[in-house]
């Protein structure tokens, strides 16, 4: 009886400290964070809906592809999107805006976020969210398994930093890496509109590799040394918060590397292919 009324009391305790997490963060002006993802799926929509009827009018080929290279063609256009937005939004927070800076005497650096950049990851929340339903929904055709892990690591880091404000800092470093991705999009436009063995393909390569050697690469060493320099502020933040500053970044980071070993080895049959 002692150790049922104990019990009950565990997970009463339990309860209540879910309840405080949940008005502390996810209700506090809930009105931004939420409205945010809403408008990133609305705009995914837009935007493909657009591409869709902007590319059958004034694109010739479109009409002559198959019908999942007519999703991909209009899935990727969505990508671009939301990769020229979160790019801008990022450089911005992270080498622009006094939000992060040392110098800004406002707390730990971990904890510090603001209307806009909360806003700005809600965004990208609903972006991921719309990938992924498309991704599993066409699934093979639009990515393999490595896809649907990166958009799952990528919705449970910007929707946890977006909805307690821990580690946006970082999250938005990790964002930054989307500057490779209208790349990415445009070689495989190119090579669907037939012009694989063209010059633009050949520098399309070549501007992929310094992208994704900068944003993907020697972007991701700086921000694990950034969190190794401002680990006393890290380690305050709750455990969820710490496992994915510390954890994402890291999986990603692997990837990052395996997917560069890839872009090299094209890269350099398609410079072969050329002498």
């Amino acid at each position: 009886m002692l150790a049922s009324k104990t019990t009950a009391m565990e997970i009463k305790s339990y309860q209540n400290q879910a309840e405080a997490l949940l008005k502390e963060y996810v209700l506090a002006d809930s009105f931004i964070p939420y409205a945010s993802i809403i408008g990133g799926l609305v705009a995914c929509k837009m935007v493909y809906d657009l591409t869709q009827l902007i590319s059958a009018v004034h694109f010739k080929s479109f009409s002559s592809l198959s019908k999942v290279q007519r999703n991909e063609w209009n899935n990727r256009s969505i990508s671009t999107f939301h990769a020229i937005f979160i790019t801008v939004m990022s450089l911005y927070f992270v080498f622009w805006s006094d939000l992060y800076s040392d110098e800004l005497l406002a707390g730990f650096v971990t904890f510090r976020s603001s209307s806009l950049s909360t806003f700005s990851l809600g965004v990208s929340v609903g972006y991921f969210l719309a990938d992924l339903g498309m991704i599993c929904w066409f699934y093979p055709s639009l990515g393999g398994m490595e896809y649907v892990v990166h958009h799952l690591l990528s919705i449970a880091a910007v929707a946890y930093a977006m909805l307690t404000g821990e580690g946006q800092l970082y999250t938005y470093m990790v964002l930054i890496s989307e500057t490779t991705t209208p790349g990415i999009n445009l070689r495989w436009y190119l090579d669907v509109a037939g012009m694989k063995r063209s010059g633009a393909y050949v520098m399309n390569g070549v501007v992929i590799f310094f992208a994704w050697l900068v944003a993907r690469i020697l972007l991701f060493i700086y921000l694990f040394y950034h969190i190794y320099l401002h680990y006393d502020q890290v380690k305050q933040m709750h455990n969820i918060g710490l496992f994915l500053v510390v954890v994402v970044p890291s999986v990603l980071a692997v990837m990052n590397l395996m997917w560069f070993a890839k872009i090299i080895k094209g890269l350099k049959k398609t410079l072969t292919k050329r002498q």
